[in-house]
């Protein structure tokens, strides 16, 4: 009785392992519960005691990859001290985040418009429970005068993500070319992002600290 719940876990995981490159080769359609099984060395049988749908494995499969930057918020209260270190940090994660699922995403990005019902409930939801966590990061450093008040902080968040993200396919895409490194890049993005919403005060010390 005691190795069931490890054994339960570790089938689990494997389903979910499996659902990824499979989504990811086959797209969300072409994606089917016996060819997950197969990849995962279990029977149709054995997936469906462990999810009921392809959905709620889709949905597992979207929630493990977005649970590497959702925990490094668990602790917000450690991240407002320094906006740059805090966001460098967070950018570095949610990049590695990005490109352990590249192929995945990519599929997403494809196949949203087609199964916009399936981006919506399962996609989208899960982004925005992340989305919300940075949101809520960036206020604590609002009440406490590090960002501008006049900025929407989710707008902020969006366009973050979105760098974030071109920066990822980009790189996939034509990294021979670009001229730069992925560490440039993030490093960039963060410093763009901070000069935008830090309040005057915060960028005076700054420019003062690098004078010196």
């Amino acid at each position: 009785m005691n190795h069931l719940v490890p054994r339960t876990a570790h089938t689990r995981s494997r389903l979910i392992k499996a659902a990824t490159e499979v989504f990811a080769d086959a797209g969300l359609t072409g994606a089917t519960t016996k060819e997950i099984a197969r990849v995962a060395g279990v029977n149709e049988v054995t997936l469906f005691r462990h999810f009921q749908t392809k959905e709620q494995l889709l949905a597992a499969v979207i929630q493990q990859a977005l649970s590497l930057p959702a925990e490094i918020l668990a602790h917000q209260d450690e991240w407002t001290q320094d906006l740059h270190i805090g966001l460098r940090h967070y950018a570095r994660l949610c990049n590695q985040m990005m490109e352990e699922n590249e192929a995945l995403i990519r599929t997403f990005i494809g196949e949203a418009k087609r199964h916009p019902e399936v981006a919506c409930q399962i996609l989208y939801k899960k982004d925005q429970i992340l989305r919300e966590q940075l949101v809520s990061y960036l206020t604590k450093a609002q009440n406490k005068g590090k960002v501008r008040t006049n900025v929407d902080l989710r707008a902020v968040v969006d366009s973050f993500t979105g760098m974030l993200l071109y920066g990822m396919l980009r790189r996939g895409d034509t990294p021979s070319t670009l001229g730069y490194s992925r560490a440039c890049y993030i490093e960039t993005c963060v410093e763009m992002l901070v000069s935008g919403i830090e309040t005057e005060e915060k960028q005076g010390i700054s420019d003062f600290a690098e004078s010196l």
